[in-house]
C-alpha cells in the first residue's frame, strides 16, 4: 500500500514543500494539496517547487474541479509539471464543493465532470481533443506522457461515472463498510462500461493522528483535532441528503444518518482543526472515517483497508501533530504496509 500525505496550501509555501520534503524521505509515495484558490494560495505554483526539492514524490490536487479554471488551462498546467520533472503528477478532480460553495457557486455537473475529465487527460497527454466543437491539442507535449485521473466520489451516480472514466477512485473517509461498498460500485460500473475493475487505483483519504497510547485523554484529544473532518464530508453527504432523501436505498444510513443535527457551514474554517461547525459529528463518526490511536492501531486499519482494495491511504495531515504524524508514518506505519 502506497501512503501519501495531503496538506492545505497556507502560507508560507516553503512551510509546506519542507514538510512534503520530510513525507519523501520517510517513504510517502504522493504529496497532495487542497484546490480552493480563495480559501488557500495556488497549489499548482507550490507543486513546481515541491518537484523540484524532491526526486520521486508524486503530487497533485486532493481534488481540483472543472469550474474555476478552463479546462485546457489544467491540462497545461499538469502537462508542463510532468515535461519539467517527469510523469510525477495525478489529478484528483471532483464537483467542486469549498472552490465553488465559497465564491457563492453550485459544484459542477456530473455531465460537466464527465467531460472534464476526458479533456484534462487528452490534452495532458498530447491527444487532440473536441472543446464545444473545435479540435485542440497542446503541441509540445512529449510522447509517454501520462496524467493519471482520479475523481472524489460518494453518490451512486457519482461512483458510476468514476468506474465508467476514471482511472482511480479517491474516497475521502476511511470507514471499511463504506469502503468496501463504494468500491464494489465502482468496479462493477467499471465491469458494465467493459472496463478492467482491478486497473482503477483506489485511494482513500482520511485524518490520521497518532497517540504514544490509548488513554482516554489521548484519544479525546485526537478525536477533536479531527472532527472537522465529519463536518468536510458532511458536506457531501448533505447534498446527497438532498437528491435521494433520507434513508434512501441507494445510499447506505452509516453513512447519512450522523448529519441529522449538522445546522450548517462556514467555509472560512474548511477543513481546520476547530471548526465551531462541526460540533455535531459525533465520536463514533471520527473514529470511523479517520485513524486515531496508537501505531499499531493504524497499522490494523490499514490492513483492513488493504483487504478491501485500497491501493493508497492518504493522510490528511490538517491537526497539531503534523510533523510527528509524518515521522511515525515512516518510522512505524509504512514498513509494516507498504
Amino acid at each position: 500500500m502506497d501512503i501519501g500525505l495531503v496538506l492545505q496550501t497556507d502560507p508560507p509555501a516553503q512551510k509546506l514543500v519542507d514538510r512534503m520534503k520530510r513525507a519523501e524521505a520517510a517513504g510517502f509515495t504522493h504529496g497532495w494539496t487542497f484546490d480552493s484558490v480563495v480559501l488557500w494560495q495556488e497549489p499548482f505554483v507550490i507543486y513546481s517547487r515541491i518537484l523540484a526539492e524532491t526526486t520521486r514524490l508524486k503530487v497533485g490536487p486532493m481534488v481540483t474541479n472543472p469550474a474555476t479554471r478552463h479546462w485546457e488551462v489544467t491540462a497545461s498546467l499538469f502537462a508542463t509539471l510532468n515535461d519539467m520533472y517527469g510523469n510525477r503528477t495525478v489529478c484528483g478532480i471532483g464537483r467542486g464543493d469549498s472552490a465553488q460553495r465559497v465564491a457563492g457557486r453550485k459544484p459542477a455537473t456530473l455531465a460537466h465532470l464527465g467531460e472534464a475529465m476526458r479533456v484534462i487527460k487528452g490534452l495532458a497527454e498530447g491527444r487532440t481533443v473536441e472543446v464545444e466543437g473545435t479540435g485542440i491539442q497542446i503541441p509540445w507535449v512529449r510522447e509517454g506522457a501520462e496524467l493519471p485521473v482520479w475523481m472524489g466520489a460518494y453518490g451512486p451516480k457519482a461512483l458510476a461515472l468514476t468506474g465508467q472514466v476514471a482511472d482511480g477512485f479517491i474516497l475521502q473517509l476511511a470507514d471499511p463498510f463504506l469502503t468496501e461498498w463504494m468500491v464494489k460500485a465502482v468496479r462493477d460500473a467499471a465491469a458494465e462500461a467493459g472496463r478492467d475493475p482491478s486497473a482503477l487505483t483506489i485511494c482513500v483519504a482520511a485524518p490520521a493522528y497518532v497517540t504514544e497510547d490509548d488513554s482516554p485523554a489521548a484519544i479525546a484529544h485526537a478525536r477533536d483535532q479531527c472532527r472537522w473532518f465529519g463536518g468536510m464530508v458532511g458536506n457531501h453527504v448533505a447534498d446527497l441528503v438532498s437528491r435521494y432523501g433520507e434513508h434512501s436505498s441507494m445510499v447506505p444510513d452509516e453513512l447519512t444518518a450522523y448529519i441529522k443535527d449538522r445546522q450548517g457551514y462556514d467555509y472560512s474554517h474548511h477543513g481546520r482543526a476547530g471548526n465551531p461547525d462541526t460540533q455535531f459529528v459525533p465520536d463514533e463518526i471520527v473514529d470511523r472515517f479517520c485513524l486515531i490511536g496508537p501505531v499499531d492501531a493504524q497499522i490494523a486499519k490499514l490492513e483492513r483497508l488493504r483487504e478491501l482494495g485500497v491501493d493508497q491511504f492518504a493522510v490528511y495531515a490538517m491537526h497539531d501533530a503534523v510533523e510527528s504524524t509524518i515521522d511515525a508514518y515512516g518510522r512505524s506505519v509504512i514498513p509494516a504496509v507498504s
